[in-house]
C-alpha cells in the first residue's frame, strides 16, 4: 500500500505548492494595482478652480491616484517640460504652446485633444466708478494702468495684445500696461485696485466677487482660444496618465469645466 501512497502524496504536495505560488502572485498583482500613484499635471492658471473640483471627483473614484497640479502660465509650463520637468500631463490655454511640445516630440499628437474654449473679457474693480465700458475707453488719457499677462508666456496676454492690435489700440495702450506672470495675477491686480482695468478669461472673472465684466472681445479680433490637453511621452505612469486624460474628456469632467464658464470646443 505504501508504494501507492507516495506518488499520491507527491501529487497533492505539487498541487498545494502551485496554488500557494498562484495566490502569492495574485496578491502581488493586487498590491501593485492598489499602490498609490502620484500624477503631476501642469495646467494653465485659468483652470485652477475647475480642476480642483475635477480632482475631488477623480480621486474619490480612484483612491490610489494622487493628482498634483502645477498651475502657471502656459508658456512657462511648456518651458519647464522642455527642460525636463517630471510631468505626466499638460493642459494648456494655447495651442501654440502645446504644439511646440508635440513638434519637439514630448507629446504624441494622437495622445492630445482640444478640450474646451474660453472668452476674453475686460474687467474693472466692482466698485469702480470710472467710465470704462469698452476696450476703446482704455486709450483715454484718464486711464493710467491696465493689467495684461506677459504676451510671450501668458496666452491671455497674447490674445489681449492681438485684440488691441486688431482694434488699432495697442499704440496707446502699451505704455500704460502693467504686465503679470499669469492671468490670475492680472485678476489680483484688478481686485486690489492697483490697476483700473485688466484683460482676463471669462472663467477667471466669474470666480471673483471683486470685479465686473464690462466688455467681451469679439472672437474675430484674436486667434481661437483653445485648451488642448495631452499625455507626456516620458510619463512614469503612462497607463494612469492615459486614464485621467480619458476622464477629462468624459461628460462628468466637461460638465464641470462648463460650470466654470469654459465653452464646448
Amino acid at each position: 500500500m505504501k508504494q501507492y501512497f507516495k506518488p499520491l502524496f507527491a501529487l497533492l504536495f505539487l498541487i498545494m505548492f502551485t496554488a500557494a505560488c498562484s495566490n502569492e502572485t495574485n496578491t502581488d498583482q493586487s498590491a501593485a494595482q492598489h499602490k498609490n500613484i502620484s500624477l503631476t499635471i501642469s495646467a494653465a492658471a485659468s483652470l485652477k478652480d475647475a480642476l480642483t473640483d475635477i480632482q475631488k471627483q477623480y480621486e474619490k473614484k480612484h483612491p490610489n491616484i494622487d493628482l498634483k497640479f502645477n498651475f502657471g502660465a502656459s508658456g512657462s509650463l511648456q518651458q519647464q517640460i522642455t527642460n525636463g520637468a517630471p510631468v505626466d500631463l499638460f493642459f494648456s490655454a494655447a495651442e501654440d504652446k502645446f504644439d511646440a511640445l508635440v513638434k519637439a516630440g514630448a507629446i504624441s499628437k494622437e495622445k492630445g485633444a482640444d478640450l474646451v474654449g474660453n472668452d476674453l473679457v475686460l474687467i474693472v474693480p466692482k466698485n469702480n466708478t470710472s467710465a470704462i465700458t469698452n476696450f476703446e475707453d482704455l486709450s483715454k488719457p484718464t486711464v493710467q494702468k491696465i493689467a495684461l499677462g506677459i504676451p510671450e508666456s501668458v496666452p491671455a496676454g497674447q490674445y489681449a495684445k492681438e485684440t488691441f492690435e486688431h482694434m488699432n489700440l495697442w499704440k496707446n495702450i502699451e505704455p500704460k500696461t502693467v504686465y503679470a506672470k499669469d492671468v490670475r495675477q492680472v485678476l489680483s491686480y484688478v481686485e486690489t485696485g492697483n490697476v483700473e482695468a485688466g484683460v482676463v478669461y471669462k472663467t477667471d472673472a466669474l470666480i471673483s466677487k471683486k470685479v465686473k465684466i464690462v466688455a467681451t472681445a469679439d472672437n474675430s479680433t484674436h486667434k481661437p482660444i483653445v485648451y488642448p490637453v495631452g499625455v507626456i511621452k516620458d510619463s512614469k505612469h503612462p497607463q494612469e496618465a492615459k486614464a485621467f486624460y480619458q476622464f477629462l474628456q468624459s461628460k462628468t469632467a466637461l460638465d464641470t469645466l462648463k460650470k466654470y464658464g469654459f465653452t464646448a470646443n
